[in-house]
C-alpha cells in the first residue's frame, strides 16, 4: 500500500489523480475491491448479512489463448 502524502490544488485533480491510481491496479484486484465495498454495503443495511455473497454477481470470460 502506498502511504505517499499528496496535495492537491483542487478536487478535479484529486479524483484525475484517483482514477489514475484505480487504472494501475490489475483487474482482478479492482473486482476484489468492488466486492468488498459491495459487502460492506450491503452491511450497513443488514449488519447480519453473510460475508460471502449469495449469487455470481458477474461471469467473465477469459480471452482464448
Amino acid at each position: 500500500m502506498d502511504k505517499t502524502i499528496r496535495r492537491f490544488t483542487s478536487l478535479d485533480e484529486m479524483k484525475r489523480d484517483e482514477y489514475r491510481e484505480w487504472q494501475r491496479l490489475p483487474a482482478v484486484d479492482r473486482f476484489v475491491a468492488t466486492a468488498e465495498l459491495s459487502i460492506g454495503a450491503y452491511q450497513l443495511k443488514e449488519p447480519n448479512v453473510s460475508t460471502r455473497l449469495q449469487r455470481t454477481l458477474v461471469r467473465l470470460k477469459q480471452p482464448e489463448r
